[in-house]
């Protein structure tokens, strides 16, 4: 098991500034951190030396919107988005990135009234398997992400992905399996994750509060128990929501402070996950 951060509770992209703090969670017991990919225009080769520096391997998380959408009808629009991904996967391969993992599928946040069309599906499958080629290309895995029914409408349930991902049909295609949106949409945690595993590339641990694993109401036995059982052992990554990133407020729903301290948080976060594989996965 490879033990991560995700960098979003700081902040929406990468500096200098945050050195500092990836140092602390590397002295934590940290394996790796996880980047927000969302400005593009960042020198990610040289984040990368910075990150070998440090002995943190990385994984990165995007999104898509409306204006590069993969699933819009306008083909101009899901054409923006293949490509918009495909410049993020550059990115990824300059910095050393393992895994690339998100709601990149569909626009974050946008709903069209109804649930998805046969047509959207096919489109996002074929905007997919593009994007997909090009991370075969450059050696970065896709770890698509379900989302929820109040963040999105096109993938919700992990099965969902799952089958998304098969239809994809591509190797670099993978899903990733996340504690907060399973907490809302899946009824069997432990059937799920045996479901899924096939397709399962990437975990996050993340509290139905979006605040510190361990210190709210997610069932972590039937989690960890599920992850035992289908023998994972790869990226378990805490992902946490602050006030720090305010352009994703809207999408995330994070309008109070659920903690005291980003770093204690991070710090409790991975003894939690270190204590539940150490109880359910040895």
């Amino acid at each position: 098991m490879k033990y991560g951060m995700n960098l979003l509770l700081w902040g929406g992209e990468v500096t200098d500034e945050m050195l500092p703090t990836m140092e602390k969670l590397k002295e934590m017991g940290f394996d790796g951190v996880e980047l927000p990919l969302f400005n593009l225009d960042l020198d990610y080769a040289k984040l990368g030396q910075q990150l070998t520096g440090l002995g943190l391997e990385c994984t990165a998380v995007t999104v898509r919107n409306v204006e590069d959408n993969p699933i819009s009808e306008d083909a101009a629009v899901r054409t923006a988005g293949i490509e918009l991904s495909k410049r993020t996967l550059d990115c990824c391969a300059a910095a050393g990135v393992q895994t690339l993992c998100g709601p990149y599928h569909s626009a974050l946040g946008h709903f069209s009234g109804a649930g998805p069309t046969a047509d959207e599906w096919k489109w996002g499958v074929e905007s997919m398997h593009a994007v997909a080629e090009h991370a075969g290309s450059v050696g970065v895995k896709l770890g698509v992400e379900a989302l929820n029914r109040f963040e999105c409408y096109f993938l919700n349930a992990h099965a969902d992905a799952a089958r998304f991902a098969r239809d994809v049909n591509h190797p670099a295609c993978g899903i990733m399996y996340d504690t907060f949106h399973s907490n809302i949409e899946e009824k069997d945690i432990v059937g799920t994750l045996t479901e899924i595993k096939n397709e399962l590339c990437h975990i996050h641990i993340s509290e139905n509060d979006r605040s510190t694993p361990g210190a709210g109401n997610v069932n972590w036995e039937k989690n960890f128990t599920g992850i035992s059982q289908i023998g994972y052992d790869g990226w378990m990554v805490i992902e946490a929501f602050g006030l720090a990133l305010p352009e994703l407020a809207a999408a995330t729903r994070i309008w109070r402070r659920m903690f005291d301290d980003e770093l204690e948080l991070a710090r409790q976060g991975l003894a939690f996950m270190k204590e539940q594989v150490a109880k359910y996965c040895s």
